[in-house]
């Protein structure tokens, strides 16, 4: 199943707003008033020349300390390489004003695996002078390093250690990092699980690779210890029940097409004992004829 990283990233911005402003941009962080947040509707559109849609990822209405004016922060996460990115932010930030009529602030997060040097400016420009420079501010992942984050008692920092660079050999000891992150943190279970799907999302351990997990976990000798342990056997308690839970509803589901079909089957040859034809049968039980002479042949 294709992961849904735009809903995924939306979800974690949107809950952790604030701590993803302070997290990436300080400077930026000092002059909003998060105090009077909103979060608007999606914006749809469409790309008429390439005959594609875009969907808005996150669009965040809010106040600067001291104006009375309303700005707003667009927050767009790309999850693939695409090197009209730059192009395309421009079109959203002036399809924006258009309709708002206000001061946007763009923000970019690149999720994707590439190491590449993003730009994050779109320029129009002649040999005689320069028409446009728009730039955005851009968070290219891959390119921060976990561990310069781990000390962070944010909950941003902690879902995306799984979308920083680490190597595979690095995979037990980040998640180990990310568990003591979200003791540290002290969330609702809500909160708690929202961050822990998002990291097994992105950082998903070999049943192995949990086994070695909890052995150093048991190792530690830090406080967070105890609290790790539980963390990581309640919600493989939850796991399991969860998986059971959707066992039985799959094996109720795959119970009730056999009850069904065995059923259509029965009143099939009963009909067709009675003399009727194939034709008449799909008329009446509402199947095609490759349908009822397949029931009748089993």
């Amino acid at each position: 199943m294709a992961i849904d990283h735009d809903r995924l990233f939306k979800e974690l911005i949107q809950t952790f707003f604030e701590e993803f402003i302070l997290l990436f941009f300080p400077d930026m962080h000092e002059h909003i008033d998060f105090r009077h947040l909103s979060f608007l509707s999606e914006e749809l559109f469409t790309d008429v020349t390439a005959g594609e849609k875009y969907r808005v990822d996150l669009l965040v209405q809010t106040k600067l300390k001291g104006e009375d004016g309303l700005i707003i922060v667009h927050v767009e996460n790309q999850s693939y390489v695409q090197p009209s990115f730059p192009e395309r932010m421009f079109v959203y930030f002036s399809r924006l004003f258009e309709k708002y009529r206000t001061r946007i602030v763009p923000i970019a997060v690149f999720s994707y695996d590439a190491f590449r040097d993003e730009p994050s400016v779109f320029s129009i420009e002649f040999p005689f002078g320069e028409v446009l420079h728009f730039r955005f501010f851009p968070v290219e992942l891959r390119k921060q390093h976990w561990r310069n984050y781990i000390r962070r008692d944010n909950p941003v920092a902690a879902a995306l250690l799984s979308q920083m660079g680490y190597t595979e050999s690095e995979r037990i000891e980040l998640k180990k990092e990310f568990l003591r992150m979200l003791v540290r943190l002290e969330l609702d279970e809500a909160r708690q699980r929202l961050l822990l799907g998002f990291f097994e999302t992105y950082v998903k351990l070999s049943e192995e690779e949990e086994q070695q997990l909890q052995r150093e976990v048991k190792a530690m000798e830090t406080k967070e210890k105890e609290k790790v342990l539980e963390l990581i056997i309640s919600y493989e308690q939850k796991g399991r029940k969860e998986g059971l839970e959707e066992g039985i509803q799959q094996g109720m589901k795959e119970g009730m097409k056999q009850g069904i079909k065995q059923g259509m089957k029965q009143l099939v040859c009963n009909m067709a004992r009675k003399g009727m034809t194939v034709e008449e049968i799909a008329h009446l039980v509402d199947l095609s004829r490759e349908e009822v002479r397949r029931l009748l042949e089993e």
